[in-house]
C-alpha cells in the first residue's frame, strides 16, 4: 500500500509548502500530493481560492498580483511555491501527484511535465488528478503519456467505469465512501484505487485488508511506521 504525502505532510507543516513537501520525502514517502491553480500565467501551489486559511493574506487570490502573492507567509516563513519549485525540490525522489484546482491549470500543467520530460524526467514521474474529469479528458487526448487520476467524492452506478472511459491510471476516492465493490471493480478495470485521507491506524489496516493500493495521508511518517513494522 503506497504512502502518499497529502500536501506534503499537512499534518505537521504548512500543507503545499516546500518545507512539508520536502519532510515528507526525508520520511520516506515514494510519493506527494500537492494542489495547483493556474494565476497570471504561473501554476500557484494552494488549495482554497481564497487565502485566509492557509496564509496570512485575505480575500481572493485573484485580488492580489503574483507578487503580492507571493510575499505572503503560507506558515512557518514559507511562501506559496509554484510548480516548477516543487518540481526541483522533490528533483525525482518521489512521484508527483499534481491535483488541477481549476480548468485552467491543465495545459499549464502539460507544457511544464512536458519541458520536464525533454531534461530527462518520465512521465511515470508525474500523475494529474483532478474532480474536474472532462479536464483530465482533455489532457489525456493532448498527450496519452499523461498519466491521470480521476477524483471522486461519491460512487456511482457505473462504479469505476467513468474513470476506465477516461484511459485513468487510477481512480482516486473518497474514504467515507469507499466499499469492497468499487475497489474490486476498479481492479478489474486495470486501474490503481488510492483513497483519502487516512490518518487513523485503525484505517490503515482496514484498507489494506481491502487491497487499496495507496493512501493520502497528513502523517506519512506515521503510515511509513506502520508499514515498515
Amino acid at each position: 500500500m503506497i504512502c502518499i504525502g497529502h500536501r506534503g505532510a499537512r499534518g505537521v507543516y504548512p500543507e503545499n509548502t516546500i518545507q512539508s513537501i520536502e519532510y515528507a520525502i526525508d520520511c520516506g514517502a515514494p510519493w506527494v500530493e500537492i494542489d495547483v491553480r493556474a494565476y497570471q500565467g504561473r501554476l500557484l501551489v494552494i488549495h482554497d481560492d481564497t487565502l485566509e486559511r492557509t496564509t496570512n493574506g485575505t480575500g481572493y487570490v485573484t485580488d492580489y498580483s503574483l507578487l503580492e502573492l507571493r510575499a505572503l507567509d503560507a506558515g512557518n516563513g514559507q511562501s506559496i511555491p509554484l510548480l516548477e519549485e516543487v518540481i526541483a525540490t522533490v528533483k525525482q525522489r518521489a512521484i508527483i501527484n499534481v491535483e488541477l484546482k481549476d480548468s485552467t491549470s491543465t495545459a499549464l500543467v502539460l507544457s511544464i511535465i512536458e519541458q520536464h520530460i525533454a531534461k530527462g524526467w518520465s512521465y511515470d514521474d508525474f500523475l494529474v488528478s483532478s474532480f474536474l474529469h472532462q479536464d483530465l479528458q482533455w489532457l489525456k487526448h493532448a498527450n496519452p503519456n499523461i498519466r491521470i487520476g480521476a477524483l471522486s467524492a461519491g460512487v456511482g452506478i457505473d462504479d469505476a467505469g467513468f474513470a476506465q472511459s477516461l484511459a485513468a491510471y487510477s481512480i482516486n476516492l473518497c474514504q467515507e465512501s469507499l466499499n469492497q465493490k468499487i475497489i474490486d471493480d476498479a481492479h478489474n478495470r486495470g486501474l490503481k484505487v488510492f483513497v483519502y485521507t487516512v490518518n487513523d491506524t485503525r484505517d490503515f489496516i482496514k484498507l489494506q485488508h481491502m487491497k487499496v493500493d495507496g493512501v493520502f495521508t497528513d502523517y506519512p511518517e506515521k503510515l511509513l511506521k506502520w508499514l515498515a513494522r
